[in-house]
């Protein structure tokens, strides 16, 4: 039997994750622009934002709608992880332990900040 200060001490810090939830959109760029890519999403009740390729019938078919403010998000996210890839300790996870990355993304935005503020 183990006492109190023999428990292990991750048996105390485990706490309860939260269940995710599946998107209801999921954007991507022309790349993925596949029907079966698209069928397998609709399939999953998952909306799929990603523009036709040019050369793509349904581009040019008007029955067919591509939701434009819902693909702006994405890019909106692809700007944020260039900007923190702007530090390599970031784009090349010089560490190694989630706590100090945290502390460095920390430091990356307020950096960002600063420079958008001043």
């Amino acid at each position: 039997m183990l006492g109190a200060a023999m428990a292990s001490p991750l048996g105390r810090r485990r706490k309860k994750l939260k269940r995710r939830h599946k998107p209801k959109k999921l954007a991507g760029d022309k790349g993925y622009s596949v029907q079966r890519i698209r069928d397998w999403l609709r399939s999953l009740l998952i909306e799929p934002v990603i523009p036709h390729k040019d050369n793509e019938k349904a581009r040019h078919d008007p029955t067919v709608k591509f939701d434009r403010q819902a693909y702006k998000g994405r890019s909106v996210v692809e700007q944020c992880v260039g900007w923190l890839k702007e530090f390599r300790r970031i784009g090349t996870r010089f560490e190694k332990l989630a706590v100090n990355f945290h502390g460095m993304l920390q430091l990356a935005m307020i950096r960002r900040y600063l420079r958008l503020l001043f």
